[in-house]
């Protein structure tokens, strides 16, 4: 009887009648003692005689026996096949259940993966989408920076036409190269800032990309294992593959399979955490960057401010000794004119009392007397002579002290004019242009 490959779960059913072997009857060889009979190796395997009876039961008994046999092992091999085909239509069915569960089963694990990496993808999408909108702040801010910075340049080179003795470096250039030096600081830094969000976007874009090709592989095979969830004995697109059975030599294994899924969400993870920490990095530092330029606007804006209020106090004492040397200089003057009418008025009496002397000194011989006229008019000509030195070393001092007060005058004028130069440059050229200075808002980028 033929083996089977398949494995019987029962004992094969009792045999009607018991198999047994025949029993061994002994029978007399004939000689060839007739005229008829043959005998003999000479006639073996052609026989032209007749069997003997003996011969004939003997036939008969292995025909019965034979047949007997064949039925036996027939019935017997109905038997096992029925139970075969019992066997593996309950096996056929046990697998082909077994089969349908574990597709059902992969679906789950597959629609489990699909949907964290279809929710990593949306999170992802959304997490670029917003470091994107930073990347434009950070723009926009660098954008706004050129102002300020425009603006603080334009300030040192206004105040570079100053005049002497204003030209100096006071608080206010301090604070306008301390300006320039703060955005200069603060430009390199959103330059440096907005390459690294534009590398974190690529970074965030490629792991997008990644995830939404194992997204992709996993709605494809979840189609696939769906449709062949599907499939059972009575659908008609099934058909025979007899080579379908082979594993591929480049098919993963369950725990690959998901360890890959797993690196692909963790790389993509840290990658959203590492844009999150960011775009929170990026919403400081245009916070602090747009402080910290208010607030030196503000200190720029105060010296200014503080600057002003001494030019202008400056120019205020400096209009008032200038207004007293103006009605000093002009008493000066009366006195000066005043000093050349004493000095006038004492000619007169020099005159007079030279001409007395002069005439007197014709006196003939003894009238020639050092009479106390004589000696009073020679007395007053040395008075008048000594008044006249004086009155004229009076009028030289007033001359010079008048000369010294235009000379101040002229000083005063001249150092009035700087301080208005200078708080023009400051106030109307410096301080007006600072009115344009971007806003908070502005600088960090909202607008």
């Amino acid at each position: 009887m033929a083996q089977t490959d398949v494995l019987l779960t029962k004992e094969p059913a009792p045999q009607s009648i018991q198999a047994c072997e025949l029993p061994h009857k002994e029978y007399d060889v004939a000689c060839n003692t007739g005229a008829y009979t043959s005998s003999g190796l000479a006639t073996a395997g052609f026989r032209t005689a007749k069997y003997l009876m003996d011969e004939w039961f003997q036939n008969c008994y292995a025909r019965y026996h034979q047949a007997f046999a064949d039925r036996d092992h027939s019935e017997r091999q109905r038997h096992e096949s029925r139970q075969l085909a019992a066997e593996t239509e309950a096996l056929a069915q046990r697998t082909q259940q077994d089969s349908t569960r574990k597709v059902g089963e992969r679906l789950e694990d597959m629609h489990c993966w699909k949907s964290e990496l279809q929710r990593e993808i949306d999170e992802l999408s959304a997490e670029t989408d917003l470091l994107r909108a930073q990347k434009r702040r950070l723009e926009r801010a660098l954008d706004a920076t050129a102002v300020p910075f425009s603006i603080a340049t334009d300030n040192l080179q206004c105040r570079e036409r100053r005049q002497h003795p204003d030209l100096v470096r006071d608080y206010v250039e301090v604070e306008l190269l301390k300006e320039t030096e703060l955005i200069k600081n603060i430009q390199e830094l959103l330059k440096r800032t907005i390459s690294q969000a534009v590398g974190q976007i690529r970074l965030n874009w490629e792991h997008k990309e990644t995830c939404e090709m194992d997204w992709s592989d996993k709605v494809e095979a979840y189609n696939i294992d769906e449709a062949c969830s599907h499939y059972n004995n009575e659908s008609t697109q099934v058909q025979f593959y007899p080579h379908s059975g082979k594993f591929e030599e480049s098919a993963s294994t369950p725990e690959t399979w998901a360890k890959f899924t797993q690196d692909n969400l963790l790389r993509a993870e840290r990658e959203r955490l590492a844009s999150v920490n960011l775009r929170k990095l990026i919403d400081c530092i245009l916070r602090d960057t747009a402080e910290d330029l208010r607030l030196q606007c503000d200190a720029v804006n105060m010296a200014f401010s503080r600057r002003c209020e001494e030019l202008d106090d400056a120019r205020h004492k400096l209009q008032y000794h200038l207004q007293k040397t103006l009605r000093e200089i002009a008493d000066q003057e009366h006195q000066v004119a005043a000093l050349k009418q004493a000095i006038k008025d004492k000619e007169a009496p020099l005159r007079v009392a030279q001409t007395r002397l002069y005439q007197r000194s014709l006196r003939p011989n003894v009238e020639l007397c050092r009479d106390a006229a004589q000696f009073r008019l020679l007395s007053e000509v040395e008075e008048l002579t000594m008044s006249l030195n004086s009155l004229k070393e009076k009028l030289q001092d007033a001359e010079q002290a008048l000369r010294n007060l235009e000379d101040t005058r002229m000083s005063l004028e001249k150092d009035i004019a700087v301080k208005t130069n200078s708080l023009f440059i400051d106030r109307q050229k410096c301080m007006a242009h600072r009115n344009r200075y971007p806003s908070v808002l502005q600088l960090a980028g909202y607008q």
